[in-house]
């Protein structure tokens, strides 16, 4: 079987007046010549976004050749993996803001089956950055300066979802809530006097059963380059308007390969159902109070879905530390890592302290004792 085209050759769609290379504009179905400003209809696709079986999968990836061979520029500084827009053959790292080379290495890898296109501009990306910088406290001078919205970039990043059933046999105790009245003796007046009071205690007994979950679009973001904390929480994804994955979407970005393959990606996805199964344990426990005590867990029907995600990423360096600002390309969600300024802590610090000091100087009229 013979290698399939390295992303960057599939990435490139020349301009029919001017053969420069058309890019995709964010929240149309249209790829825009940079120069000339020709406009060409992005094909309709007619695949169908669907789940694909995830033990069957796992078969072809051991014994077939399922996978397609993809060009990947790896960075030395962050470790991330990712490609290069067309013809660009060095450029600074999207998560980390480092100088990388297309010195790259070729990884067999699974085929994106469908995508989320991006939505937000550039131009609206970069105003979203620069109030986020506006609004900083207690960040440094020179912050504005380094942190450059003109160097924001856009970028896909890989995930994982995993729909499946389960099957949950637990054990556990069943607390319901009693109340009994208890006689006490206490002093009141220098005299001892005997009073009731109602008391609530709980009675526990034994039980066991067997609880069904369905889950749909269970997300596990597929990369180690970005700060998970901000990336999980550019969620929620519209996961149900992903379309048909078609390089015509990523022509003028970066794309990031996997780097939690996909039965790593399913053990992840297993933990974050944990919870919901919890959750429907103690429902079917009942009562006022519920402990597990053993939980076994069978999982069937599971399929997934490859899919990109569009993300709008400023990467800059600051002090020899790395900050990203990052945006939600579908809906517009900004999160982002920043330095703090320490003479301008101390410095709030100082002030706040002499306003507290001259406060206790005007109520204690004028003397302050210690």
């Amino acid at each position: 079987m013979s290698a399939a085209p390295s992303a960057d050759q599939q990435r490139q769609f020349p301009c029919k007046q001017c053969g420069a290379n058309l890019q995709y504009a964010p929240g149309t179905q249209t790829l825009v010549c940079p120069y000339c400003g020709t406009a060409n209809e992005i094909p309709e696709s007619r695949e169908v976004v669907e789940e694909l079986d995830y033990r069957a999968w796992l078969e072809k990836v051991a014994h077939e050749q399922v996978q397609e061979e993809v060009l990947t520029i790896h960075c030395q500084t962050c470790g991330a993996q990712s490609s290069l827009p067309a013809n660009v053959t060095a450029d600074l790292c999207p998560f980390c803001g480092s100088p990388v080379v297309a010195t790259a290495a070729s990884r067999r890898l699974i085929k994106p089956h469908c995508l989320l296109p991006f939505h937000v501009t550039r131009e609206q990306a970069q105003e979203s950055f620069r109030r986020w910088i506006a609004g900083l406290w207690l960040a440094p001078n020179a912050l504005k300066r380094n942190a450059d919205a003109a160097g924001i970039k856009g970028i896909y990043i890989p995930a994982w979802t995993y729909d499946c059933d389960t099957r949950t046999h637990y054990t556990g105790q069943r607390g319901d809530d009693y109340w009994v009245t208890e006689t006490y003796t206490t002093v009141v007046n220098g005299k001892t006097v005997v009073r009731t009071r109602r008391v609530r205690k709980t009675r526990w007994r034994y039980v066991s059963g067997t609880v069904y979950n369905r889950f749909d679009d269970v997300l596990v973001l597929a990369e180690k380059s970005l700060p998970r904390k901000y990336a999980e929480a550019l969620e929620p994804w519209d996961l149900k308007s992903c379309t048909a994955y078609s390089d015509e979407y990523l022509s003028g970005f970066a794309a990031e390969s996997y780097q939690i393959d996909l039965p790593t990606g399913f053990e992840i996805a297993r933990q974050a159902m944990q919870e919901p199964i919890a959750v429907s344990i103690r429902q079917d426990i009942g009562g006022d109070h519920q402990r597990i005590d053993s939980v076994d867990t069978r999982y069937s029907n599971i399929t997934f879905k490859h899919i990109l995600l569009p993300v709008w990423l400023s990467a800059y360096r600051y002090h020899d530390k790395t900050f990203r600002f990052l945006v939600n390309a579908r809906t517009g969600e900004v999160q982002g890592e920043r330095p703090w300024s320490a003479i301008k802590i101390i410095l709030l610090v100082v002030f706040l302290l002499a306003v507290i000091g001259t406060a206790l100087l005007l109520a204690s009229g004028g003397e302050i004792r210690f």
